[in-house]
């Protein structure tokens, strides 16, 4: 543990937000110091020491806190405690500050709008294949605090979202990745350029001896670097990798483009950490992806099903659009803003689309002038519809494209829960037939 100028010992601090983040670091921080939870929705565990530490909207302006770890979650601008925190702004901390006060291991910190998590589980995957010490933390689901048993020689791979590192003051990270950036989560940023520089904060805050890999064929990503200074070493990634070099892992899952550009960020971080070739060839070979992300659930004969619940944006859909085969692709749920479909007209011609929900106004929109497209009241509906138009047409290969380029809370509690309502819909058709 690294204790040298540690700012959260012996301090009175409120945990904002008690989901994952902030339960951890409750747990963390508990020994040392003195801890008060705030959750605006009063989601607190019956734990006696939770309950013990709970406090009300009336009490927060009472108790003169020394630090507030602020969960990613909580939109500081739209919260219950929004005056509280611009009066407190400077002591606004999150659970990435406090491990890097505590821990000097070597982390590698990937950021980007999509195939984070995909990057990160294939990188810890080939690390762990080479037999070092390495944990998967972060955005991917578990939280950096609730690590245990952590070592001198331990490697952190940490998926790191916009909103942690928008919140971040001392967090740093030695290696560092942006795969790529698209118009995303302006809802919470305000503007693109705001998006792009809580992104950019991973790079801001690195030492010089510091590496970050950034996708050489991103234009955002290029025109800030251009256009910034920055103490660490920047390495661009041609994530167009040889066919031939793709081929020898002769796994199905790296052949849309999307899953290459993970791959030629992951094969990077490999040379830099000297993984034998052979270590590589097997992790790879042995990946299968994650679920809900441009998973394959059924395939047989021409027709094959894939779940991208993951997908929130039509940026994150569009590269399993430029598939040759005709595409029948559900689309639906809360369109994010500022999102544009730009896939080129070359591709819309073996696409009709499925759009479900009630928001479809801005997906009819977008797409009509482009794909042929209809409306069903929700994603069962248009799943009937959809097969029944299967049994109509004798086209040679069909993909079943589930990827609704939008958030799932306008049915669902996140993309998981859609993912997992998707599968159970194709398995009651298919046992049916």
């Amino acid at each position: 543990m690294n204790g040298i100028s540690n700012i959260f010992i012996k301090k009175k601090i409120l945990i904002y937000g008690f989901g994952k983040s902030g339960i951890s670091s409750f747990n963390f921080l508990k020994k040392k110091n003195q801890v008060y939870i705030f959750d605006d929705n009063n989601k607190i565990p019956s734990d006696k020491y939770y309950k013990k530490s709970k406090i009300s909207f009336n009490q927060i302006n009472k108790i003169n806190f020394d630090l507030v770890i602020l969960s990613p979650g909580i939109n500081s601008k739209n919260c219950k405690l929004k005056k509280f925190l611009k009066k407190n702004s400077k002591n606004i901390y999150t659970d990435l500050d406090i491990f890097y006060s505590f821990y000097k291991n070597r982390c590698i910190t990937i950021t980007g709008t999509n195939g984070k998590s995909t990057t990160c589980q294939l990188l810890y995957q080939v690390l762990k294949e080479q037999k070092y010490d390495v944990r998967l933390a972060g955005n991917i689901g578990f939280p950096i605090l609730s690590i245990k048993k952590v070592k001198k020689k331990t490697i952190f791979v940490i998926e790191a979202s916009s909103y942690q590192l928008e919140y971040s003051k001392l967090f740093k990270s030695k290696y560092g990745a942006i795969i790529n950036i698209s118009s995303d989560h302006l809802e919470r940023h305000g503007t693109l350029n705001n998006y792009i520089s809580a992104k950019f904060k991973l790079i801001k805050n690195q030492k010089k001896g510091s590496i970050t890999f950034v996708n050489k064929h991103d234009n955002y990503i290029q025109t800030k670097i251009k256009n910034e200074k920055f103490n660490s070493k920047i390495i661009n990634v041609n994530t167009i990798l040889n066919k031939k070099f793709v081929e020898k892992f002769k796994n199905d899952y790296f052949r849309s483009a999307s899953n290459i550009e993970n791959l030629s960020f992951v094969v990077k971080f490999a040379k830099i950490f000297d993984v034998d070739e052979k270590n590589l060839v097997k992790a790879i070979k042995k990946f299968k992806g994650l679920n809900y992300r441009q998973q394959i659930i059924f395939k047989k004969k021409n027709i094959s099903i894939i779940n991208d619940s993951k997908s929130t944006s039509y940026a994150s859909s569009i590269e399993m659009l430029k598939k040759k085969d005709n595409i029948y692709w559900l689309i639906g749920g809360i369109p994010k803003k500022g999102d544009k479909f730009s896939l080129s007209n070359d591709y819309c011609e073996n696409i009709k689309g499925y759009i479900f929900g009630n928001n479809q106004k801005k997906f009819l929109f977008d797409l009509k002038k482009k794909i042929k497209v209809r409306s069903f009241r929700n994603l069962k509906s248009a799943l009937d519809n959809l097969f029944k138009d299967l049994k109509k047409e004798n086209n040679s290969k069909k993909i079943i494209l589930f990827s609704p380029a939008a958030a799932s809370f306008d049915s669902f509690q996140n993309f998981e829960d859609r993912g997992i309502y998707f599968n159970n819909l194709i398995k009651n058709y298919i046992n049916a037939k």
